[in-house]
């Protein structure tokens, strides 16, 4: 099975954080990611982003245990579109069953179910990271799960066993909140009682779901198709440029290919290294300009340039006009 490379960032994660008492600014800059992250149009994360996101979560949240403040704040309207999809299934069977299914548009995870004649248990496992996992990650999946079986079918569902490789410091909360004993496994995982399992769901809504499966399918099927070496070098510098990385040596280490390779294959997409800096630079030039206060000195630091006047001169020749002059015009628009 494709594995998916990129994971959308929701709007949602933002509310969630607030809702948690963390300061989203914070979790962002603790994980050394885009401060305007949640503000961005169709931003995504790698695997190595997504594990990151969960380690400035952690930081931020200190020594309060994140996993349950995310069992705590929880809330239909903070869940991913594949989560409130699964909400419309008949029973917590058939919405695990669908959450496997589309567990990789949600992030770099993946889950297995067997449902059997007393009970059906939940594996996860990870991918695209190295080290150790956030520590918070796999016990924030458990009491997710735990979470959708109560909210769905409005009954204080009790796993029948969970283990994790690694434990919270402190037990106690989360077994009361389990109502069973959190043990340590090699793996993540989750088991509950057959009748649990096929407990109807009072969220089930079969003309949604069906509605949400169109536009899932789409989103699977496009894992399908492999990226574009183009497509792949742009990822890249979105996640380089404010590092200051601008090179195609930078970029080439980053897709773990050499130099000679990347541009072997950007000459047969008929499309140089130079124009996908310049566009990736334009749209983010223009981005930056458009939906904050950040000075054109600081956008030029984000864009990787050295100094501002070679900023400014590429601006010009992008639009025709100075970034200030840019900016102006979309204010006078808006209002």
């Amino acid at each position: 099975m494709k594995q998916a490379t990129r994971f959308a960032v929701q709007k949602s994660w933002r509310l969630l954080m607030l809702d948690m008492g963390l300061d989203p600014a914070s979790v962002l800059a603790l994980a050394q990611l885009p401060a305007d992250l949640f503000a961005r149009a169709e931003a995504s994360l790698t695997p190595g982003e997504y594990f990151r996101l969960w380690q400035g979560m952690e930081a931020a949240a200190g020594g309060a245990d994140l996993a349950l403040k995310l069992g705590q704040a929880i809330s239909v309207e903070a869940f991913h579109p594949v989560i409130f999809a699964c909400l419309c299934s008949p029973d917590l069977n058939t919405a695990l069953a669908r959450i496997a299914q589309y567990k990789q548009l949600i992030g770099p995870l993946r889950m297995t179910v067997e449902a059997g004649p007393a009970s059906t248990g939940v594996t996860l496992a990870c991918y695209g990271h190295q080290g150790p996992l956030p520590s918070s990650l796999a016990a924030a999946e458990l009491v997710f799960f735990t979470q959708l079986a109560r909210l769905a079918t409005r009954h204080r569902v009790l796993p029948l066993a969970l283990s994790a490789p690694t434990l919270p410091s402190a037990l106690a909360p989360y077994e009361a909140f389990f109502g069973c004993p959190l043990q340590a496994g090699r793996e993540i995982r989750i088991v509950f009682s057959r009748a649990d399992a096929c407990r109807p769901f009072l969220t089930e809504n079969a003309a949604m779901w069906q509605t949400f499966e169109t536009s899932l399918n789409a989103r699977l099927s496009a894992l399908a198709v492999p990226a574009t070496v183009a497509e792949r070098v742009r990822g890249a510098l979105l996640q380089l440029l404010p590092a200051g990385l601008v090179t195609i040596d930078d970029v080439a280490a980053r897709l773990a290919m050499s130099r000679r390779s990347l541009q072997r294959h950007l000459r047969e997409e008929a499309v140089s290294f130079q124009d996908l800096l310049a566009q990736v630079r334009a749209e983010l030039a223009k981005h930056y300009l458009a939906s904050s206060a950040i000075s054109p000195g600081e956008i030029a630091w984000l864009l990787g340039f050295r100094e501002s006047n070679s900023f400014h001169r590429a601006f010009r020749h992008w639009t025709g006009v100075t970034p200030g002059a840019w900016r102006h015009a979309q204010q006078t628009t808006a209002h």
